[in-house]
């Protein structure tokens, strides 16, 4: 739904599944956005993580999946994403994820834009990658910090849904999102203000202490942090 959310799932996906050309793309990359898109196409196979700036007006041949993570702020983008796939006669699949509370969205779809949809029963014996997610945020100030921009940002475009009966953002589990998006602590948003939290346990760890694998970056920063001190 967001751009921070590309860049920190993009990141993500690149560490935890390998042999596989994970690319991401987003409306802020405006000058490298066509080098990527065609590289992309020219793959013989591969993984996109994008906005909706991929959603409509482009053609990749041959996608096999479109999976819609978060489902998009208006119902015929919803279609637009779909038609990614299965174009010119191929046959092709595409998934949207929804919490059960979203469930009514199927209805809506299938009244707004004609589109019946089958449930697909969720995986079983599915790996939990989240540690893996946590120690890298450990171990990188940069992918901590784009944790938490993800975070707030997908927050903030879920309240901002067009669909803003179904996608309530009083009905969102802070804590279970949080746990999702394998941060190390709550973020300080306006959204979250005098909310407890009992079942999201933060680190016990200073974050401050987490540096930047990136040399210069950390440099930069011990410097601000001396000037507040």
């Amino acid at each position: 739904s967001t751009c921070a959310c590309v860049e920190y799932y993009g990141k993500a996906l690149e560490s935890l599944i390998k042999q596989v050309k994970i690319m991401s793309i987003h409306g802020k990359m405006k000058h490298k956005r066509n080098k990527i898109f065609t590289e992309f196409r020219k793959l013989p196979g591969g993984i996109l993580v994008c906005t909706d700036v991929m959603a409509r007006g482009i053609d990749i041949p041959e996608v096999h999946w479109v999976l819609q993570y978060d489902p998009p702020s208006s119902a015929s983008a919803f279609v637009h994403r779909c038609g990614r796939t299965a174009r010119i006669g191929n046959v092709g699949s595409a998934l949207v994820f929804l919490l059960p509370m979203e469930e009514s969205y199927i209805n809506f779809l299938s009244i707004n834009q004609k589109c019946p949809m089958q449930e697909m029963k969720p995986q079983t014996n599915v790996l939990d990658l989240l540690p893996k997610l946590k120690s890298m945020a450990l171990a990188d100030r940069a992918v901590f910090e784009k944790g938490m921009k993800a975070f707030v940002s997908y927050v903030q475009a879920y309240a901002k849904h067009e669909c803003n009966l179904i996608f309530r953002i009083k009905d969102l589990d802070f804590a279970s999102l949080a746990k999702g998006f394998a941060l190390l602590k709550m973020p300080k948003m306006p959204e979250l203000r005098g909310k407890c939290f009992p079942d999201f346990t933060p680190v016990t760890i200073n974050t401050d202490s987490i540096s930047f694998k990136d040399k210069n970056r950390e440099k930069q920063r011990q410097k601000q942090l001396e000037q507040l001190r």
